[in-house]
């Protein structure tokens, strides 16, 4: 049985964020095994494995970014933290909580028409994604004011 989160507790995916960590650790093992390899093979220089062991890395920090996305409520309102960029929508600027059959996340619409995705709430998580969306529509109700 699992406990269901606090009502203003952080939004996070679960699949969102076990996932890409364990594709992250996988690809920088394989990029880093390949450049040695082709080091000891004699086939590439110094440059090559530093340039691959590199380039493995980069591609793990991306996906460990996408891991941590996450949505915090505050007193001020939701900081939304996407893969590219963090911002904190308040409470009185959403005017609803969208998570329409086939859309892979929530999306809070705003007074002001512009559109936010909160990647924290996943449709891939099935149920539970269901859950959080209702949560964060019940945790916006209350802190709306009017």
């Amino acid at each position: 049985m699992t406990d269901a989160p606090a009502p203003d507790a952080p939004f996070r995916p679960r699949r969102g964020r076990v996932v890409p960590l364990v594709v992250a650790g996988v690809f920088v093992l394989i990029c880093t095994a390949v450049a040695v390899g082709m080091g000891v093979a004699g086939q590439w220089g110094l440059g090559d494995q530093l340039a691959l062991v590199a380039f493995g890395v980069a591609v793990g920090a991306f996906l460990a970014r996408y891991a941590a996305i996450r949505a915090t409520p505050g007193e001020a309102g939701l900081t939304v933290r996407n893969l590219m960029l963090t911002r904190t929508v308040g409470w009185d600027e959403i005017e609803a909580v969208r998570f329409v059959d086939g859309d892979p996340w929530v999306s809070l619409e705003l007074t002001d028409t512009d559109v936010v995705a909160v990647m924290a709430v996943q449709r891939v998580d099935g149920d539970r994604g269901r859950a959080e969306a209702d949560r964060l529509l019940a945790l916006v109700r209350a802190r709306r004011r009017g």
